[in-house]
This record gives structure tokens, C-alpha cells and sequence, in this order.
């Protein structure tokens, strides 16, 4: 039976909740769109990964009711909203449309929003989000090329996306622990405030947050909130404690990296890779959309796969506009993830069988590429960036799906120590 449940607005945003509620040990599974059919022995924790992040907003509702009535057949009784610690949304949504939407379908009067993520150095501070010690309007989010952040408030940010009063639950508050927490929340919701923007700028607030939030039938925010509440869930009994070490499947050495992700941390992770000298092919989007991906994929066939070698696209916020400007945002994109995405599927035929990918929607077309319905979690590489193990066309497969902003610089090394390890 399903305890708990979580929808997550993107895949990599959802393998970044589901690595980190794996920490406690407990069974989680990834499901990259909406089943089809119910499980027949559903885990505890089931997280469903959509690509609604920067859909319209009625389709993104659409998808998310659907996601919601699998998990509510599978028996859950807590959900979980979950979007980038990054509050990537654009001034009409999804955010906002979503939470209410889920509100309203669960019979929930109120919630929070809490994007922090301090491992990852994602913090909120008087509504305000910053991203290390930038506000967010600052950081290199202001260039994001779908959902440019320019505003660091996320009061202002999220009221006109509902209907409802938005409110702020302040550090002041938090830093005094659960029991003012709860009375904070009561306070606002006498006051008609729905939608509550929740301080955090450190683990132990998040600590607070989620014990005195447990009990709400929905929560919204980054992965990081969701971190602390197996282990209150298994305190309270509403879920096993499970104490064994679980085993995942062995892989060959043979594998690829592909980066779609064009964050300022991504194009550091490359330049790491580069520097290490690894086998390498750079994919210029107007060269790709002249001549077409014949030649990227003569490359990769004639490489050493034990060497892991990489196929990126990532690039400077000015090269990433100037493609955008002559080929269109969508269709720039669009083609960059479908030749990744081919990249991944001739490289397994090829033999790979560990892929690291770079980006929320490369990882989308990736998994969808390779025929990945379902993930399960393994052991993480960084903060909230697990590898995953899955089955494409028979073959077993490791997968570690990244976003953008997220690891240090070695992480693409750092990703094949980890499983070397294991």
C-alpha cells in the first residue's frame, strides 16, 4: 500500500526527491509519466515524474489530476507537490494553478511553499530566495532560457498565479521550532491565508517544518523538504522501519555521458570533464539542424565506451539566445534533446550500459528514448542526484538523470566513482 505520494513537475526533479526520501532506507519508486495501470505491490513511496514544468497551464493540470488519481487508486494519504528549488515558473504558472488545483481535489484548506534546499545552497529568507549568497534575480537563473527568474520574492512571484491569500510563515518563526510553526500556520489560516511562502535557510528548519507539517494532507516545495519525513512517518508507524541495505544490480564499465543542461554548473562540469581529457563531441544546434545528427552518431560509434566518453550541447547563455533567435526556443530545444536522446539509445546498442545525464529535459527525452517507465532509486552521487536502475530493451541499465544547477564540478567523474563503488 502507498503511504505517500509525490508528483514532481520534472525528472530530474522527482529522481531528486526520490534519492533524497531514500536516504532512510525505505523502497521508493520513480514512475516517469502516469501508469497505465495500478501496481500490483505498490511501494511506500511512489514518486510520478511529469514534463509539465513549462507546459501550458491546462495541460499541466490535466497531467498533474491524472498523476493524482493513480496515486489516490494506489491508496496514498499524503501527497507531495513538488517543483524546482529554483520556483522555475513562468507569471501564469504551474506553480501556483497546480497546488491549488491539488488543494482543491485533496480538501485541503492550506498549504506551505518552501523551495529551500541549504545542501544545495538554495535558501529562503524572508520570502525571499537566494541561490548561495545571490538572490535568485541575481543569480544565473535571471538567464534561464524557458523560465527566467528576474524576481527573488516569492510572495510576489506566486499571488498572481491563485486565487487565494498568499501569506509568510518568517526564519524568526521556524528558528523557534514545530510547535511555533503550527501555531504560525493557524494563525494565517484564521487570517484566510491559503497559500503559505515557508523560511528556511538551514537543515533544521526544514527539520521543524516537516514535523510540524507532517499531518497536512498536501505539501509543496523542493526535494529537501520531503528529506526528513520517512524517518517521522516510520516514528509514527505510518510507515516500516526498514534497517537493510538494499542491493542494486551490477553494470558494465561501458557507458556515455550526455549534457543538455546549459546552468552555469553544468558548463563548469564539462569543462571539468573536458580538462580530464575524455573523448569529446560538442553539438552546435545550427549545425545540427544544417547537416542533421549523422555525423555526431559516426563519432560515438567509434568510440571507446570504457572511456565514458561525453556528447554535449551545453554552452553560454549568449551562444544558447543566438541559436534560440534563428531556430526558435522550442524547436532549439527540441533537437538538441531528440539527437541526446538517439545519442543514448546507439549507445546501449552499442553496448553502454550506464548513461549520466545532464538536464531536466534531456533526461525526459532520454528515459523516454530508452522505453523507462519505471526507476528504482539507488545511492546518490550529490545532493539530490541519485543513480537509478532500470531495464531498456532487456538490457539492465544505471541512470543517473541530473539537473542542471546541481553537483560540484567533478560530478560527471564523481557519478562513475560512485557506482564503481557499489
Amino acid at each position: 500500500m502507498t503511504y505517500f505520494g509525490a508528483i514532481a513537475d520534472d525528472l530530474t526533479g522527482a529522481t531528486d526527491l526520490a534519492g533524497l526520501m531514500a536516504r532512510a532506507g525505505v523502497a521508493v519508486s520513480l514512475r516517469i509519466g502516469v501508469p497505465e495501470d495500478l501496481p500490483e505491490h505498490g511501494s511506500a513511496i511512489e514518486v510520478i515524474a511529469l514534463k509539465s514544468r513549462t507546459e501550458p497551464v491546462q495541460s499541466a493540470l490535466a497531467e498533474t489530476k491524472a498523476a493524482l488519481r493513480w496515486l489516490q487508486a494506489a491508496g496514498t494519504q499524503r501527497y507531495f507537490w513538488k517543483y524546482c528549488s529554483t520556483f522555475d515558473s513562468t507569471a501564469e504558472g504551474n506553480i501556483g494553478p497546480v497546488a491549488e488545483m491539488l488543494m482543491a481535489e485533496i480538501g485541503a484548506d492550506q498549504t506551505i511553499y518552501c523551495p529551500a534546499f541549504p545542501e544545495n545552497g538554495r535558501s529562503v529568507f524572508m520570502g525571499n530566495l537566494f541561490v548561495g549568497q545571490q538572490p535568485l534575480s541575481e543569480s544565473p537563473m535571471q538567464h534561464h532560457p524557458l523560465t527566467p527568474m528576474t524576481d527573488s520574492n516569492l510572495m510576489r512571484l506566486l499571488e498572481p498565479q491563485v486565487t487565494r491569500k498568499v501569506g509568510l510563515l518568517d526564519r524568526l518563526q521556524v528558528a523557534q521550532g514545530p510547535e511555533v510553526v503550527t501555531e504560525g500556520l493557524a494563525a494565517l489560516e484564521a487570517q484566510g491565508v491559503a497559500h503559505v511562502i515557508v523560511d528556511a535557510v538551514a537543515n533544521n528548519d526544514l527539520y521543524s517544518i516537516a514535523e510540524a507539517c507532517r499531518h497536512m494532507p498536501l505539501l509543496t516545495g523542493g526535494s529537501a523538504l520531503a528529506m526528513a519525513l520517512p524517518h517521522l512517518y516510520m516514528g509514527d508507524g505510518s510507515l516500516e522501519t526498514s534497517d537493510t541495505r538494499r542491493q542494486f544490480p551490477a553494470t558494465c564499465a561501458r557507458g556515455v555521458v550526455l549534457s543538455g543542461s546549459c546552468s552555469a554548473m553544468t558548463n563548469r562540469q564539462v569543462a571539468e570533464y573536458l580538462a580530464q581529457g575524455r573523448p569529446c563531441y560538442k553539438v552546435d544546434p545550427l549545425e545540427l539542424a544544417q547537416n542533421g545528427p549523422s555525423e555526431i552518431l559516426d563519432w560515438l560509434s567509434r568510440q571507446d565506451l570504457d572511456q565514458m566518453p561525453l556528447v554535449y550541447a551545453t554552452a553560454r547563455p549568449d551562444s544558447v539566445k543566438a541559436a534560440q533567435e534563428l531556430l526558435g526556443v522550442a524547436e532549439a530545444g527540441a533537437m538538441v534533446e531528440q539527437v541526446l536522446a538517439t545519442c543514448a539509445t546507439v549507445a546501449r546498442d552499442l553496448g553502454a550500459r550506464r548513461i549520466v545525464v545532464a538536464g531536466g529535459e534531456t533526461s525526459g527525452a532520454v528515459t523516454k528514448a530508452l522505453g523507462a517507465d519505471q526507476l528504482d532509486v539507488g545511492p546518490e552521487i550529490a545532493p539530490g542526484v541519485p543513480w537509478c536502475f532500470c531495464k531498456s530493451d532487456g538490457h539492465q541499465m544505471a541512470l543517473t538523470l541530473k539537473s542542471g544547477n546541481f553537483g560540484a564540478a567533478g560530478f560527471f567523474s564523481d557519478a562513475i566513482k560512485k557506482l564503481d563503488s557499489q
